[in-house]
């Protein structure tokens, strides 16, 4: 004790005034009269409560003997006198100038600088294993920082190890405690795809399954309704989604809204008292615990953090008479405020040599190797926040203390644990990507070090952060890039010509999709994203050419925004469509329509979203080439013009020279060749980009060729090229390699993952 608290202090007083009392002070310096006197006025210095106890008790400190066996088997010699100098009060460090180190000072004492937290913890975990070398050895991490203590945890788990972690769990990040959350969480959130999905994949889910079967079921309600857009709220959007979908599907959902129908009532009512929320949340997740074997409460409240739990929620209960009526949807909040509290401790099973302490336990208790980690300062030392109510002489008068006093007891706590045999100092460079800042006590044993000539003497003991490089280094084993050969007949005989582009740039992004049949899959409960946008203002500029295929009408702006209206449908109810995206289309259309209006005087649409295919003659036989064009136009000099509309970035004119990008001169050849029903065949005098961004200007028309022969040129190239790309994959022994030209890559793929470009793709070669 160091007597903080007054109370505390008046036991202490009458303590020492017993004729037999004995008062020990831990780690009580030895200093002159001045440095005492400072220290007595220095709230963030370690003695300063001592000083304040030994006052009190009207003692001075040369009157206090030392205990016999100090330091028989703590720290080497010397240690001592350097923390006392590295915690020396700043009015007296000009002393550093002469100072002396002996060699024993800094015996067994070593600091660690790593990357990030996680390294942090891995350099840790491995100082910690590396003590259980010696035999009887004892090892502890001493730190404030949970998140560190329960990193350092799971590291040590890699090697079986379950350390006694003194602060326990809190209850929220048990099983039990999860699961109860993500019960409250999914009913809250109308069964938002997010939260449901983990309460569905949580262990303890069964739903009156086996818990496998369960599992199953919970992936192909992923598949068929829960990825794309999020469908309607609650048990009846998840059934409206499956309404084409089998039988077992189905039950599955009727089963759940059976389980959580109780507690969905209890969320929606206003007013109502709590103990009828907190039984239908226990009802709710006993069901869904429930498993073919076994009843949900034998799962649920089983093994010591079920216990924890189910003694939390009877405690809630018993309390709920006194609580007022509240209205369901506060529930959630409640519980999640409660369930932070209760902590879980195993009774058994933790390892008998390692140890995590927080700073209090560590006062109690001694080891062979202590770890003093997170030494950043906001974290150790804590950061000082000024009282937004009381200034300092306020608090003063009122007799509070100051809010150095929170520092100067961690340091009391730093400068006790740097009492063992041998000490780790250990802290993370960065967090989050954010650099940090070394802890004051580091900073000043750096400047002590540099006095005494011995700067470099903490960095020599640097070996596990090598140690935590090298522990999950994979060994180099160069890697060739993927090179599948399947035979001619599983090979595609049938591509659009947008895969054909793919298929220059990625042949392997066909295979896998065309004959491994590999579809990725949507996100979970997606927002309209770029892709969406441009299937909006698509189908709106293809409905009103379709209904407008001559003269405009008078009100054709009002007529184009209705249609826009309609291809945005409920999307134009999310606040950021309708602040971005809907803007953007209003000036896409005035441009659309008043450039229309022109060019009906020089070309006559044909149609929009126009199908059409072509065959072509190949080794392994006829190979078909199909396309969907936005727009063809007939000029009135008899000619074709193809169009395809863009609301994203325009391929490179280079790429489109030179072959990479031959959608539009492919779609032209398919057009000439009359693939393109209830269009004749007709020579292609124009081919055109428009580029329908709504930005500044909202539109432009690119086209593809600046002269008539680039154009025929264009054509023929691509429609050379695709005849010479077949002919090839139909020989066997042409692999479907994962980007040929690194330079021409793909900007995206969905199969970049399997290709596993970054393990063989030289960055020399082009962006990886």
């Amino acid at each position: 004790m160091t007597g903080s608290l007054p109370a505390v202090a008046d036991l202490v007083a009458a303590v020492a005034d017993l004729p037999q009392g004995m008062v020990v002070l831990p780690g009580l310096a030895r200093c002159d009269g001045d440095t005492w006197a400072q220290i007595k006025d220095d709230p963030a210095h370690p003695q300063h409560l001592l000083a304040q106890l030994l006052d009190r008790l009207g003692r001075d400190p040369t009157e206090v003997r030392d205990w016999p066996t100090a330091g028989a088997a703590g720290a080497p010699p010397g240690r001592r006198a350097l923390v006392f100098e590295l915690l020396r009060p700043a009015g007296s460090s000009e002393r550093w100038r002469d100072l002396r180190l002996d060699d024993g000072a800094l015996a067994g004492l070593r600091r660690l600088d790593c990357a990030g937290p996680q390294e942090e913890a891995l350099a840790i975990a491995l100082l910690l294993r590396e003590t259980l070398e010696t035999p009887g050895a004892t090892a502890a991490l001493v730190t404030p920082d949970r998140d560190l203590a329960r990193r350092v945890a799971a590291e040590l788990r890699r090697w079986g190890i379950e350390i006694d972690d003194s602060a326990g769990l809190p209850l929220n990040r048990t099983p039990p405690g999860i699961f109860l959350r993500l019960v409250l969480e999914a009913v809250a959130q109308d069964l938002a795809p997010v939260p449901l999905l983990a309460l569905l994949k949580h262990p303890l889910s069964a739903c009156g399954m086996a818990p496998e079967q369960c599992r199953a079921l919970t992936r192909r309600l992923e598949v068929a309704a829960l990825r794309g857009p999020r469908p309607a709220a609650g048990i009846a959007g998840l059934e409206a989604a499956l309404a084409g979908a089998d039988a077992a599907l189905r039950r599955f959902v009727a089963a759940l809204g059976r389980a959580l129908a109780p507690l969905v009532a209890a969320l929606g009512a206003g007013e109502t008292g709590l103990s009828g929320i907190v039984a239908a949340h226990i009802a709710a997740a006993e069901a869904l615990a429930r498993s073919d074997a076994e009843a949900g409460a034998a799962r649920l409240w089983c093994e010591p953090a079920g216990e924890a739990a189910a003694q939390m929620m009877s405690e809630l209960l018993d309390a709920c008479a006194d609580f007022p009526p509240i209205a369901g949807a506060e529930y959630p909040a409640l519980f999640e405020g409660l369930v932070t509290g209760p902590v879980v401790r195993p009774p058994f099973g933790r390892h008998p040599r390692l140890f995590i302490w927080g700073l209090l336990e560590a006062r109690l208790q001694q080891a062979d190797r202590v770890v003093l980690g997170a030494l950043n300062e906001g974290v150790w030392p804590p950061q000082t926040e000024s009282d937004p109510w009381l200034s300092r002489p306020m608090r003063r008068a009122f007799g509070l203390p100051p809010p150095e006093r929170r520092v100067g007891m961690a340091a009391h706590d730093f400068a006790q644990a740097m009492g063992a045999r041998e000490v780790v100092l250990t802290r993370a460079v960065r967090v989050e990507g954010a650099p940090t800042v070394p802890s004051r006590w580091l900073s000043r044993l750096d400047t002590v070090l540099r006095a005494a000539g011995r700067e470099a003497a903490l960095r020599q003991g640097a070996a596990p952060l090598e140690w935590q490089r090298r522990i999950d280094a994979a060994a180099h084993v160069p890697a060739a890039p993927p090179e599948p050969r399947p035979p001619v007949a599983a090979r595609p005989r049938r591509l659009s010509v947008t895969e054909i582009e793919t298929w220059m740039r990625d042949p392997y992004a066909i295979y896998a999709r065309r004959v491994l049949r590999l579809e990725a899959l949507d996100p979970l409960d997606a927002d309209p994203g770029a892709a969406e946008r441009g299937m909006f203002i698509h189908a709106a500029l293809d409905r009103f050419v379709g209904d407008y295929p001559g003269a405009l009408p008078a009100d054709a702006l009002e007529r184009l925004l209705a249609l826009g209206r309609e291809a945005f449908g409920s999307a134009l109810e999310r606040p950021g469509v309708a602040a971005f995206w809907w803007p953007r289309f209003r000036r896409i259309a005035e441009w659309f329509v008043g450039f229309e209006s022109a060019r009906r005087q020089e070309a006559a649409p044909l149609g929009a979203e126009c199908r059409g295919q072509i065959e072509l003659d190949a080794p392994a036989g006829p190979f078909t080439l199909v396309a969907v064009a936005d727009r063809i136009d007939r000029r009135t000099d008899g000619g074709l013009a193809v169009i395809d509309y863009k609301t994203g970035s325009l391929p490179a004119k280079s790429d489109v020279s030179l072959g990479f990008a031959p959608q539009l001169p492919l779609e032209a050849a398919i057009a000439e060749a009359g693939g393109f029903p209830g269009i004749a065949a007709a020579p292609v005098e124009e081919l055109a980009f428009w580029h329908v961004s709504g930005l500044n200007p909202p539109g432009d028309v690119c086209p593809v060729a600046a002269t008539p022969a680039e154009l025929r040129a264009c054509i023929d190239d691509a429609l050379a090229g695709v005849r010479a790309l077949v002919a090839r994959f139909d020989d066997p022994e042409t692999p479907y390699r994962a980007v040929p030209r690194p330079s021409a890559q793909p900007r995206y793929s969905d199969y970049r993952h399997l290709e596993r470009v970054k393990e063989w793709l030289d960055p020399a070669d082009g962006d990886a």
